[in-house]
């Protein structure tokens, strides 16, 4: 495989940028998930909470506006992959962006079908009511999905590591920002 490491083959700093915040947010909004019930009941756990939705909202207006870039002006580059190397890297990053959407739909739902308090600032509207069983059912895929896609995003960054460091074809430095030293 052909070393691709020249600074016409990295993607333009929005699209490097789109892709560690989301990164980054997916990370950080697992976490947070898991660490909400060690808060005690009350403010601090409302907070917690009001946390998580704004992280979810963010995100899911990231990777919206991130695949409106990568469809419109993002930086293209040649294919490193072939065949189905290549079928399974795409199916890969849809899948990702999917899931994302999914499981911030699915938490945005959650959010509509019960009274919640934002920051102890608001009540947040609620769209309807939902039973516990619905309510449960739901948080389960939303918590199922958001595992999933961290078992992939791992998944995805083993298979750059393998890129780099085994078949020694540069795509990882096509997603790492170069700096330049004067």
């Amino acid at each position: 495989m052909q070393p691709v490491s020249t600074p016409q083959a990295q993607y333009d700093r929005a699209t490097l940028w789109f892709h560690w915040s989301t990164a980054v947010l997916v990370l950080a909004q697992w976490i947070g998930a898991k660490t909400i019930d060690i808060w005690p009941k009350g403010a601090l756990q409302v907070d917690a909470i009001s946390m998580h939705i704004t992280g979810g909202a963010l995100l899911g207006l990231l990777v919206l506006v991130r695949i409106w870039w990568r469809a419109t002006r993002g930086r293209r580059l040649p294919e490193i992959d072939s065949g189905y190397l290549k079928m399974l890297a795409k199916a890969v990053h849809r899948g990702l962006y999917l899931a994302i959407l999914v499981v911030v739909a699915l938490g945005l739902t959650m959010v509509s079908l019960r009274s919640m308090s934002y920051f102890n600032l608001f009540m947040l509207p609620t769209l309807g009511t939902a039973s516990r069983p619905l309510l449960r059912s739901i948080h389960g895929y939303h918590e199922l999905i958001a595992t999933a896609i961290l078992i992939a995003a791992g998944l995805h960054a083993a298979m750059a590591l393998v890129h780099q460091y085994i078949w020694r074809d540069g795509l990882l430095s096509r997603m790492i920002p170069q700096t330049s030293v004067r």
